[in-house]
């Protein structure tokens, strides 16, 4: 990677809001949004999306979003499944503790998405406008694949009917997917009535939500160090790993280099929004805090600083040199 796109990478807006949250939480200083302000951000983030990438639908020719969903559901499902593994060997955890890190890092993080999406903006990347389907696609089968695996040997009959439920009526799918439609239907005229707000703001509301993670990340920072070296070192590796196999499989499914490198950081991502409710549904038993501590408090800065431009190089997006 081309050392001038890591430093400006490092000093962007993003990427220095985040780490002006993380110190504010050390030094005790509450820059936390209130609850009502970081739901309405989520909301925002997410039917921002489905609207954009619905309007993308309109004239997009379905033969060429197929195989790039199919790809991508299958990395939804396969991703949970290796994690279940690793964990099994490098760490000491139980099989539905591994399983609800599986769901966690099976489903997707719609921040570090909408982060890969400015970052490609601001470099002037062209990317597919279809690849917010991406999302909505590898977010369902990698929290059912998790809980499944966690739940194997679990002593009582997990309550699938209300999981699946909070999966796809949940706000992450349902606002993704009904953003899909109704900006499929109103179309680029229809969404062109509100798309200053939907995209001329996005960066600056962007920023205000990563401070508050940046804030919720430093305030967790001693309970990740004390969850093991096994779960923190994979939390590190993870988002390089999987996210160089997305970029590969984003490559083989005919996307761009920009729309490649969206898959990638999407296989990269682990949810701490949509998976931690379904999977308290399914696996009460299981530690809630350990996914989300490593997901939002290891794996989300990895992605941020390093995984995004990264990864966008690795998919040829951005020059090598």
């Amino acid at each position: 990677m081309d050392p001038s796109i890591a430093i400006a990478n490092l000093t962007s807006v993003p990427v220095l809001v985040f780490a002006l949250g993380v110190i504010a939480a050390r030094v005790r200083s509450d820059l936390r949004l209130p609850d009502p302000v970081h739901q309405a951000i989520s909301v925002y983030l997410l039917l921002g999306i489905g609207l954009k990438g619905g309007v993308a639908l309109e004239g997009a020719d379905l033969a060429t979003v197929a195989l790039p969903l199919l790809v991508t559901a299958a990395l939804g499902a396969l991703i949970p499944v290796c994690v279940f593994l690793v964990l099994g060997r490098i760490g000491r955890l139980g099989e539905m503790d591994r399983g609800a890190v599986a769901a966690h890092y099976g489903s997707t993080s719609l921040v570090t998405f909408t982060a890969m999406l400015v970052f490609l903006d601001r470099a002037s990347v062209a990317y597919e406008p279809t690849v917010t389907t991406l999302l909505a696609a590898m977010e369902i089968p990698g929290i059912v694949v998790g809980i499944a695996l966690g739940s194997r040997h679990a002593q009582r009959h997990v309550a699938w009917s209300a999981t699946f439920r909070e999966i796809l009526l949940g706000k992450t799918v349902l606002l993704l997917l009904g953003g899909l439609v109704v900006g499929f239907l109103s179309g680029s005229a229809g969404f062109g009535r509100v798309e200053p707000f939907f995209s001329g703001i996005l960066p600056g509301i962007l920023a205000l939500f990563l401070l508050h993670l940046g804030w919720t990340a430093g305030s967790r920072l001693g309970e990740t160090l004390r969850a093991g070296p096994g779960l923190v070192v994979f939390a590190l590796l993870f988002p390089l790993v999987a996210g160089s196999a997305g970029v590969l499989a984003g490559a083989l499914a005919g996307l761009s280099p920009g729309g490649a490198a969206v898959l990638g950081i999407l296989a990269a991502s682990a949810s701490y929004i949509a998976a931690p409710a379904a999977v308290a549904i399914a696996l009460p038993e299981a530690d809630a805090s350990l996914p989300v501590m490593a997901a939002l408090g290891v794996t989300f800065p990895v992605n941020l600083i390093i995984g995004i431009p990264l990864l966008a190089t690795l998919s040829g997006a951005i020059p090598a040199t």
